[in-house]
């Protein structure tokens, strides 16, 4: 994905042409953003922290400097998505079945939603759990091809896939940075400290 490259690829000079938005008339007609640009904005507005990566040794070099960084262990990394464990084969993580007892979740999502900057799962990554019983730190696992528009379009994604039986607990969670004390517009959602590992997959 080009935009991606562009911003965590090799450095380029600054455009300082004077094309972007800012330059812009108010009564202009708004620019269309590509997903990912769109995503990427709205994700940072959101409080979350963004790791794009190339490679599978990208990602668990970046999940490496997470757990450094927090000071967090592995074994305090709860994993309820079976499919993880196998691409993170070289970690330990905590052998509860639930995770009451860990400070972190990894997880899959079902898509990255570009229009709000949310990320939507559903029981295939966290089962039943609701998200104020998950831990406050969350650790996302997701490719470039995961990139949707809007939630519409991701839901329409997850019935196609799931043609046999539809996944339930179907949520989005798009406020990343924990506040003691949440403003009405986050009130009833479920804040959490959000780290993004995105592999480019296309």
């Amino acid at each position: 994905m080009s935009l991606f490259k562009k911003l965590f690829g090799s450095k380029q000079k600054d455009d300082t042409s004077g094309t972007g938005a800012d330059q812009r008339g108010k009564f202009m007609p708004e620019i269309k953003l590509p997903t990912d640009e769109k995503f990427t904005i709205n994700f940072k507005k959101n409080g979350g922290k963004f790791l794009y990566c190339d490679s599978l040794d990208e990602i668990y070099e970046c999940f490496n400097n997470i757990l450094q960084e927090n000071n967090w262990s592995s074994q305090t990394v709860c994993c309820l998505d079976p499919q993880l464990p196998q691409i993170f084969k070289n970690y330990t993580f905590s052998k509860h079945s639930n995770c009451h007892h860990a400070n972190i979740l990894l997880s899959r999502c079902e898509n990255l939603v570009a229009d709000n900057g949310a990320i939507l799962i559903s029981s295939n990554q966290i089962k039943e759990s609701k998200l104020n019983d998950l831990p406050d730190n969350f650790i996302i696992f997701a490719t470039t091809s995961q990139l949707v528009d809007t939630i519409g379009e991701g839901l329409r994604g997850i019935k196609a896939k799931n043609k046999n039986q539809i996944p339930t607990n179907i949520t989005t969670i798009k406020h990343f940075s924990i506040k003691e004390e949440k403003d009405f517009l986050t009130y009833g959602s479920s804040s959490k400290n959000l780290y993004l590992l995105l592999l480019e997959d296309l």
